[in-house]
């Protein structure tokens, strides 16, 4: 029992010395003599002279860029502020209170600077943390509050995806003028960085800063502030895996409505699916950018460009389809298109017909029949035939006059017979309509063969010019960027 008693006895000193501890008891002297005795208030703007102004150095120490959101045109970031300025009415001497040289107390204690952001587009203005303050013997304090800053910016889309940002953060005392508190830069190089972490969609270029001395029209004193810019440069590689580079290859599409053949029937549908498939992309960069009328966006210019192409090719295509299906029954070919795309152009395009014409196959055809040499019998009906193609040629049969003919044939063939006169004019009357018949077709022939050889000549100049407009469209538009990698 009394060994138990001493240990309670013992135990309670041990307490009793940690509770009244040297450093515990110089803090408490402390906070008492600065809070209690001094008569501190912290509503009292913390100046030797109430002429003066306070003067606070101000900085921010940029963690991360959280979100671009282009659409509402605003950036969320996550910053550190960080503040300083000289209390005369905080200060100590640190020998008389056991060299305690900082103290820490709570932010509603003491006097601190009403700085905000101007340009915030949060619902809670003040997005700081209430961190505390950090008091020093020689009447310096450090206020350090972290805090999600969401501000305005505007959006620059005229070079998007290859664009740069630039997104002020305009940091400044809401109450207090430029006479009663002088705001001032911590460095002439801008926020810090050297915490920053990085992003996946932006590369931070700098952190440049500017002080203004503005006078607003509501107030005649003067107003500090100081403007930090987030100068970020978007990074290109997603866009150009996912919109570019399908782009160029859905455009390349294109060339291959003028390689696909007309009897084949899908030329159309070819091009207005690769029509729908460039709306889709140009929708879904739409709906990254902000309604804005400002400017026009460089991929948008792009995508401009390749849809009017794909667009004139569907026109052109109709226009070879139609020269391709037409017939003597409902076209007449005119001579300018003979001359000009079945004529020059067809030079120009270096395209021949194979084999020359339907006529001039035919005349070398006749001269392969004269050259070959025919047996007795044969020659008898080669006689025939010969004097029943060139029946059209002789003035006899155009005056209905047959009898010299027929006298003819019965002498070349030894007959004498009315009966057999009269089957030879039968036979030679159906010979006439068959030989009319087939140059009939021969020459319908030749004119579609003309209509589907302009065709053919059309398909061959649009593919030129969709190929170089592809391409220079491309390159124009891709050099004009002022950066292609990020």
């Amino acid at each position: 029992m009394e060994a138990r008693l001493y240990f309670l006895s013992l135990l309670t000193f041990l307490l009793s010395l940690a509770k009244e501890s040297q450093q515990g008891q110089h803090e408490r002297r402390l906070l008492k003599h600065l809070f209690q005795d001094s008569g501190y208030n912290k509503y009292e703007r913390p100046a030797e002279d109430e002429s003066n102004p306070v003067d606070v150095k101000f900085g921010i120490i940029l963690q991360q860029i959280i979100d671009v959101d282009e659409r509402s045109e605003n950036i969320l970031s996550s910053m550190w502020l960080r503040m300083t300025w000289h209390a005369y009415n905080l200060k100590w001497n640190a020998e008389d209170f056991g060299n305690v040289s900082t103290l820490i107390v709570p932010r509603s204690l003491v006097w601190v600077p009403d700085i905000l952001m101007y340009n915030s587009a949060s619902e809670d203005f003040d997005e700081t943390y209430p961190t505390n303050v950090v008091l020093s013997s020689d009447g310096s304090n450090l206020w350090v509050p972290p805090g999600m800053f969401k501000s305005t910016c505007a959006i620059d889309i005229t070079w998007f995806p290859f664009d740069d940002q630039l997104c002020d953060l305009k940091f400044g005392s809401w109450t207090y003028v430029g006479g009663l508190l002088n705001l001032t830069e911590d460095s002439s190089e801008g926020g810090d960085l050297s915490s920053f972490i990085r992003n996946g969609e932006w590369m931070l270029i700098g952190l440049p800063v500017e002080r203004h001395v503005l006078q607003y029209d509501c107030c005649p004193e003067v107003y500090i502030d100081l403007t930090y810019t987030i100068h970020i440069r978007r990074r290109t590689l997603y866009y150009g895996f996912n919109i570019i580079i399908p782009c160029v290859l859905i455009s390349s599409l294109t060339l291959l409505l003028f390689i696909l053949p007309p009897d084949a029937g899908e030329k159309i549908s070819l091009g207005v699916t690769i029509l729908l498939s460039l709306m889709v992309f140009l929708l879904l960069v739409a709906e990254t950018m902000p309604p804005t009328s400002d400017a026009v966006p460089l991929i948008g210019i792009y995508f401009a460009c390749i849809m009017m192409m794909c667009s004139l090719s569907i026109v052109f295509t109709v226009v070879v389809l139609n020269f391709h299906y037409r017939s003597p029954d409902t076209h007449t070919m005119p001579r300018w298109v003979k001359r000009v795309l079945c004529g020059w152009l067809a030079w120009l395009l270096r395209m021949e017909r194979p084999g020359g014409s339907t006529t001039r196959r035919s005349l070398t055809q006749r001269a392969q029949v004269k050259d070959y040499k025919l047996g007795p019998l044969e020659e008898k009906s080669r006689s025939l035939m010969a004097n029943v193609l060139d029946m059209d040629d002789d003035p006899r049969m155009a005056n209905g006059s047959t009898t010299g003919f027929l006298m003819k044939m019965e002498e070349s063939m030894g007959m004498n017979s009315s009966s057999v006169r009269h089957d030879i004019t039968s036979i030679l009357r159906e010979l006439k309509k068959i030989t009319s018949r087939y140059r009939k077709e021969d020459e319908e022939s030749d004119v579609k063969n003309d209509w589907k050889f302009a065709a053919m000549v059309m398909d061959r100049l649009c593919l030129v010019v969709c190929c170089v407009f592809t391409l220079g469209s491309t390159v124009a538009i891709l050099a004009s960027a002022p950066h292609l990698l990020a």
